[in-house]
């Protein structure tokens, strides 16, 4: 795939490694600077949209005074069912509480995504929704995929496998999304930055 020429450098306020390997596919360079904030595990208000959008921005606004110029892409990512988060499993008990919730259902994929330009403090933010079924699966599907470990450090104790991923199926929206960050709408959201990196270091 051909390298994207970018006027400026990227830098992912994530340590997702699903989220690094979305970027590499598509051929940008770019730095990992994690944001390491504490994330609440419930949606303030009940709205998911805000939730999503609320987190991603303080990702962004932890790291970009780390950065002197650039874009700094910060990014949440998790479920939603039944007006609750579905999040990161905090081990393996709650992860099969998560799969047992999901199990033969569709749930929500929400991702909250900022850029945040360097040095102008410009911002772009958007938040995006795929739905994703969940196959049902039995305890013995359940007990498997728990020692795959794959759950681990995953909103809805799974990572999806692309092309096919045999649980689940990605139903409306972007897969990438629901990896974590969706590509499509981050490669505008990318060109329209450039336009405001030219507008943040003119005189």
């Amino acid at each position: 795939m051909e390298k994207p020429d970018l006027p400026f450098r990227l830098t992912l306020a994530s340590g997702s490694l699903g989220r690094r390997e979305l970027l590499k596919l598509q051929g940008y360079t770019f730095e990992v600077r994690p944001a390491n904030i504490d994330e609440p595990t419930e949606a303030r208000l009940g709205d998911i949209r805000h939730y999503v959008a609320e987190l991603a921005f303080l990702k962004a606004a932890a790291v970009a005074p780390t950065v002197s110029d650039g874009v700094v892409i910060a990014a949440d990512t998790v479920g939603w069912l039944d007006g609750k988060v579905v999040g990161k499993p905090d081990d393996e008990a709650h992860a099969r509480s998560i799969l047992q919730w999901l199990s033969g259902r569709v749930h929500e994929l929400w991702s909250g995504v900022c850029l945040w330009i360097r040095p102008g403090d410009f911002q772009i933010a958007w938040q995006e929704r795929s739905l994703v079924e969940m196959v049902k699966l039995s305890e013995s599907q359940i007990e498997s995929y728990l020692k795959t470990r794959k759950w681990e450090g995953c909103s809805g104790a799974y990572a999806i496998q692309l092309p096919e991923d045999p649980y689940l199926k990605v139903i409306e929206g972007s897969a990438s999304n629901v990896i974590g960050l969706p590509m499509e709408s981050l490669a505008c959201a990318i060109a329209w930055a450039g336009r405001l990196t030219d507008a943040s270091t003119s005189p």
